[in-house]
């Protein structure tokens, strides 16, 4: 029998050394990890693309209103009030005579610092609960879902309204902690049960043998892997609360004038529908189109991580 590492022999005798085996050419083939797939699907998806951009100008208003208007939306003349839009006022003015669309830009601030925090505060104190929940289970999965099942139980608008009556005090930081008092429950169940189908994966069962901990575990194996649907939740939930903030704020236990909100704005010129229709289309297009962008780009986040819809 030859063996490879051998010269072998010729017909004619003549002993052939075999020719050296080629080295392996370098790969520069791309990483195929969930998130990269997402990534450049997400960025070939025109839906996503668009709402994004829509989200980022309307950031750009709450950050930096000085960069879409010069108008000072509390410099009102009660001789201008609700004259319609013009070329230099293109949302025209208010029932106060301030110009509307100063108004509508520095509106959108509180409406995204609400629905910012609030999803912050959902995606932190949900997440490490339902972590908990799932990784420990027994007595610890029992206290936890037992208080998310009372919190369940509470009608999100109804309580919001009782929480904000009690306290009294309307602004961007009691509307938040009362959105997040009463959103985080979703956040548990979702990350309890990504948690559940995650732990028993074998990179984890490995690690845990190997001597890992608790903590280990859990913030390094386990996470990762059952974070996207919560990434996708809380973009939803973003839209969410800004219409939570313009609901709450129109059934006056929101935000308060001299505060700009578009919820402010719906509230106070809805009387004004059929003589003046703009006072109300302008700040409900903004809210409508906000919200709306943020549902589609959750819903392009779901269909980019899930791999079973590719």
């Amino acid at each position: 029998m030859s063996d490879s590492t051998h010269p072998t022999a010729t017909a004619g005798g003549t002993e052939v050394a075999p020719p050296p085996s080629e080295p392996a050419q370098p790969t520069n083939e791309r990483s195929a990890s969930l998130w990269a797939d997402a990534r450049r699907q997400l960025l070939r998806d025109p839906v996503f693309i668009v709402a994004s951009i829509y989200v980022l100008l309307v950031a750009s208003m709450a950050a930096f209103p000085i960069l879409w208007t010069r108008q000072d939306p509390r410099a009102c003349d009660v001789q201008r009030t609700r004259i319609p839009p013009s070329w230099e006022h293109p949302f025209g003015f208010n029932n106060l005579g301030c110009d509307y669309y100063s108004h509508a830009i520095y509106g959108a601030r509180p409406s995204l610092q609400i629905a910012i925090f609030a999803t912050l505060g959902i995606v932190l104190f949900g997440g490490i609960a339902g972590l908990l929940a799932g990784y420990f289970g027994g007595w610890v999965d029992a206290i936890i879902s037992r208080i998310t099942d009372i919190f369940f139980s509470l009608p999100f608008l109804l309580g919001a309204i009782v929480f904000l009556t009690v306290i009294k005090q309307q602004n961007v930081w009691t509307l938040a902690i009362v959105l997040i008092v009463l959103g985080w429950t979703t956040i548990a169940r979702i990350m309890r049960g990504s948690v559940l189908s995650s732990k028993g994966l074998d990179y984890v069962q490995a690690a845990k043998a190997m001597g890992a901990g608790h903590g280990r575990l859990m913030i390094r194996h386990i996470l990762p892997n059952a974070i996207a649907p919560m990434v996708v939740y809380a973009t939803i939930t973003l839209g969410a609360f800004v219409s939570a903030e313009a609901t709450l704020t129109y059934l006056g236990v929101g935000l308060q004038p001299p505060e700009e909100s578009w919820g402010i704005m719906i509230s106070q010129h809805q009387v004004y529908f059929l003589e003046h229709p703009w006072l109300l289309l302008f700040p409900c297009g903004l809210l409508v189109g906000t919200v709306l962008s943020f549902i589609l780009m959750g819903d392009a986040l779901r269909d980019a991580l899930d791999p079973k819809l590719r």
